[in-house]
């Protein structure tokens, strides 16, 4: 076997430098021609400039690899500023919830059961104005320059309750009338023993009163009661499902701190058809004309038989009224 250092000459014999030098020259076979294949190597394209682009190199192509480049080094930078704005979303969001439950836990600490009765009718007086036709009314808060109206006589004592919670409030950040308004009948239901009611809050306030003569009168029929409450927006199940507020407040029925179904169960009774006594006297009449209405009558007795529903009725009803008309903040 032969290697590249076979060619010696023999040990005996006299070497001259340059034959030694020839004979210590690796033997290294010639290489074949150069092949005519051309190699599938990249080419460096020069994009920096017109004068010294290859002209072979279409410019769309150029543009695609800057703007692939610019992006690439943007990426990580884009990635960042999404980070950003989420957190900064959900630092929002915990902001609000907070503040929501700061304005309920200075609302708590005002209502009472004895107050209750006061202040749900201080959130039907406020949203009731509310008319579908000309979206004017509802939730607003406009109840603050209406007390002086004969329908609202008794208000004031309930205005002057949550404006303790108002005060306090502001302070900190300020909230409108018809929030307030609005939690305060959740939270008086509530601590009566009625449902518990999730109320949104960024209402606006209107800043003056509301049009007269938009509230449903006392003394309305079931037909009139029925179409003042559809003009507002209301089957006849939500009416029926909202008069059941009439359970609290010492108006015959049942305990006047008591938030229950027992309001639906006395107008099935009909105790004011007796002659004399007090009977005569328990709820309004427009309280007694639902009993006398076959359509109302059957959500009547579905109530009295189960208050569960009632209780679901009346949270979605109640949730309705204070989104009525309301305008909300951006």
């Amino acid at each position: 076997m032969t290697s590249t250092f076979s060619y010696l000459p023999p040990c005996n014999a006299a070497v001259s430098s340059s034959s030694l030098r020839h004979y210590l020259k690796p033997k290294v076979p010639a290489l074949s021609s150069p092949s005519t294949v051309p190699f599938r190597s990249k080419t460096a394209i020069n994009c920096s400039s017109p004068a010294h682009a290859d002209a072979s190199v279409p410019t769309d192509f150029c543009f695609l690899k800057k703007r692939e480049f610019v992006f690439s080094a943007a990426l990580p930078f884009l990635i960042l500023l999404e980070s950003v704005e989420v957190f900064r979303a959900e630092a929002a969001e915990r902001l609000d919830r907070s503040e929501d439950e700061r304005i309920r836990e200075e609302v708590r600490k005002v209502v009472t059961k004895g107050r209750a009765p006061g202040l749900l009718r201080l959130v039907f007086h406020d949203a009731g104005t509310f008319e579908m036709n000309d979206n004017s009314g509802g939730m607003n808060g406009s109840i603050i320059h209406e007390l002086n109206r004969p329908e609202n006589k008794g208000l004031k004592k309930s205005v002057k309750i949550l404006e303790e919670a108002k005060s306090k409030l502001d302070l900190i950040r300020p909230v409108s009338w018809a929030d307030l308004i609005a939690v305060a009948g959740a939270e008086a239901v509530s601590i009566c023993g009625g449902p518990i009611i999730a109320v949104e809050l960024g209402r606006l306030d209107f800043g003056k009163p509301d049009p007269e003569g938009k509230l449903p009168e006392e003394s309305l029929d079931a037909v009139g009661l029925k179409q003042i409450f559809s003009k507002k927006g209301f089957a006849t199940r939500e009416l029926v499902a909202l008069s059941g507020a009439h359970t609290i407040g010492g108006k015959g029925f049942g305990s006047p701190v008591v938030f229950d179904n027992a309001y639906f169960k006395i107008l099935l009774e009909k105790p004011w058809s007796s002659k004399g006594g007090m009977s005569s006297m328990i709820g309004l009449p427009s309280d007694r004309a639902l009993a006398d209405d076959d359509e109302c009558l059957r959500w009547i007795k579905e109530y009295a038989n189960n208050q569960n529903v009632f209780f679901e009725d009346f949270q979605n009803a109640y949730i309705k009224l204070v989104n009525s008309g309301a305008k909300w903040k951006s």
